[in-house]
């Protein structure tokens, strides 16, 4: 590296380490000037204003006096910030935890897990189920087809959906993002010769969608309790919780997912 290419990079690090950490500290100050306005310290921090205002004015009228009080006082007030203001700031901590910049690292691998559980549960219980997660093709015509529900999608969401002898226990369920968005949906059954004949209709149909969408289908065996997971025309049968987690991530993280579809390949198992 040449000497003027050596100064160029650090003439570029000394103008964008100020502004960096500028940044930085006006996001916090930020966030502490939106929680202080909308929690009850407000009134708090303008009596400690005014208490420095006066160690101020003492300092520059040399009232020895009050400056003392104050100077001790002030040794004191952070022990006593913490504990006057102890469950503000408690419930300022849980803000920050649950506000938009930690959801979004937060928000794939919960989503991932709420699905893993629920189907793992019916696996283990031998609960049919037809869950269709939507990429990049969208599945409004069959959304249309069901029931519209829109809610959060939880594992215990999804576990009363394919309760056996409910309403929508033999239709599909629709997934966007981190919402259900329709149940007791009908997908278009597989032709597909190749399909094992000992399988039943939520097989064809989770099949069936993958054939017209690049839907994932996942779908459970009411007789065997057998974890399917259809994908782009391939099925793959008897997945564990291990493979199941994995390939949920690697569909809500799409730069991860090209060079790995090919793991979906077609087997002939029993149910």
């Amino acid at each position: 590296m040449s000497i003027d290419q050596a100064l160029a990079i650090e003439m570029l690090r000394a103008f964008w380490r100020p502004v960096i950490e500028i940044g930085v500290f006006w996001f916090a100050y930020y966030l502490l000037f939106v929680y202080i306005k909308d929690s009850g310290m407000v009134q708090a921090l303008k009596g400690l204003a005014f208490i420095v205002v006066v160690f101020f004015a003492a300092e520059f009228f040399e009232f020895k006096t009050i400056r003392w009080v104050l100077s001790h006082l002030f040794q004191i007030s952070i022990i006593g910030f913490f504990i006057i203001f102890q469950s503000e700031l408690r419930r300022g901590l849980t803000r920050i935890g649950q506000s938009p910049l930690f959801k979004l690292f937060l928000k794939e691998e919960r989503l991932v897990n709420e699905i893993v559980k629920a189907v793992v549960s019916m696996s283990k219980n031998k609960m049919g189920a037809l869950i269709a997660i939507e990429k990049e093709i969208s599945l409004k015509p069959y959304i249309e087809s069901g029931i519209t529900l829109d809610g959060v999608l939880t594992a215990e969401l999804l576990l009363t959906i394919f309760m056996p002898n409910t309403p929508f226990h033999d239709g599909g369920v629709v997934v966007q993002g981190g919402r259900v968005v329709a149940v007791a949906c009908l997908f278009p059954l597989s032709q597909s010769q190749k399909l094992s004949k000992t399988l039943g209709t939520r097989h064809r149909a989770g099949l069936g969608l993958s054939e017209e969408t690049d839907a994932l289908v996942i779908v459970v065996s009411e007789e065997t309790g057998i974890i399917s997971l259809m994908n782009q025309t391939r099925i793959t049968r008897d997945i564990d919780e291990e493979k199941l987690r994995n390939q949920l991530l690697e569909l809500y993280q799409p730069q991860k997912t090209a060079p790995k579809v090919k793991k979906f390949m077609f087997r002939k198992d029993h149910a």
